[in-house]
């Protein structure tokens, strides 16, 4: 075993727990589950099943964070619950904040992906290359490929890994009444204008 292993060698399960509990947090960031399990020197397989343990007591005490899973990484999060009150301290702090017009255009990306700038420009009825621009450059949004059915074959656009990761979800299913949403769009694209913009608010914990 190597030095690192030794210093956990009498080390109970909980006290790997909270090990884990404190890397996540320190690091602030997505942490890939290989890394955890080198610097605890135990299996992949028993660091999952640490961090599902962890994630078990914070959904049980009803903790104000959660643990959002992407692929094979983990990362500390807000607990969505707490979304609006976190919103309100983090506004004191934002250094570079989205404008609204990006705010707005991230919204109908994820809500209606993949999706066409001229979609967008439909929807918010203003130009929106600049902010389409804007995320891509943050990584919230990315090119999805080209339309194959749609004449000209434009360039459609969706939301990144990064997106999810500072929403704080592990799947776009999470986003606030995202079915319902998404279908009431496809069918009265003009008509919801308004309650499009009422969905923006659950961006705005991103301003960081």
């Amino acid at each position: 075993m190597s030095d690192i292993s030794n210093d956990f060698i009498n080390k109970d399960e909980q006290e790997l727990i909270h090990i884990i509990e404190s890397i996540l947090f320190a690091v602030g960031d997505r942490v890939n589950i290989k890394t955890i399990k080198e610097a605890l020197d135990i299996s992949e397989k028993y660091a999952e099943t640490l961090l599902k343990k962890l994630q078990s007591e914070y959904d049980f005490n009803m903790r104000g964070i959660k643990i959002v899973r992407t692929d094979d990484t983990y990362q500390l999060a807000t607990r969505s619950e707490y979304f609006d009150y976190v919103k309100k301290v983090l506004t004191n702090y934002n250094t570079t904040t989205l404008s609204q017009a990006a705010l707005e255009t991230l919204a109908i990306v994820a809500y209606k992906q993949p999706v066409t700038r001229l979609d967008i420009e439909l929807i918010r009825g203003v130009k929106s290359s600049s902010s389409l621009d804007l995320l891509m450059d943050r990584g919230l949004v990315e090119q999805a490929g080209r339309m194959e059915d749609v004449i000209g074959k434009p360039m459609s656009f969706k939301t990144t890994k990064e997106f999810l990761r500072l929403a704080g979800i592990e799947k776009l299913h999470e986003l606030p009444e995202f079915e319902n949403f998404v279908n009431d769009l496809e069918e009265h694209l003009d008509e919801k204008m308004e309650e499009a913009s009422e969905q923006l608010m659950f961006t705005e914990k991103i301003n960081e």
